[in-house]
């Protein structure tokens, strides 16, 4: 197996290997697909999930970031404000 073939496909957003799973079980006779087709219908349902679980842990992962900025550019500020008011009264 190679590693190109588990990226995601463009269009379903499904990794490769579970898009030729599933043209696989398309291939087999119908007694065959019944059974399989609700497996791999549990598959991709639960593939889809974990993307947009995961999307959603780097939209905040991304947002954390950004927040941190902000709370260290505020207390660079602070402290600097601080700075200068010490020396103003001495």
């Amino acid at each position: 197996m190679s590693i190109s073939s588990r990226l995601p496909d463009a269009e379903t957003g499904l990794p490769r290997d579970v898009i030729e799973l599933g043209r696989h079980i398309a291939a087999l006779p119908e007694e065959l697909q019944q059974d399989l087709s609700e497996c791999y219908t549990r598959v991709v349902e639960s593939t889809k999930r974990r993307r947009r679980i995961l999307n959603l842990v780097q939209e905040a992962l991304a947002q954390l970031r950004l927040d941190i900025k902000y709370l260290t550019f505020d207390l660079d500020m602070t402290r600097r404000e601080r700075d200068e008011l010490r020396n103003r009264e001495y």
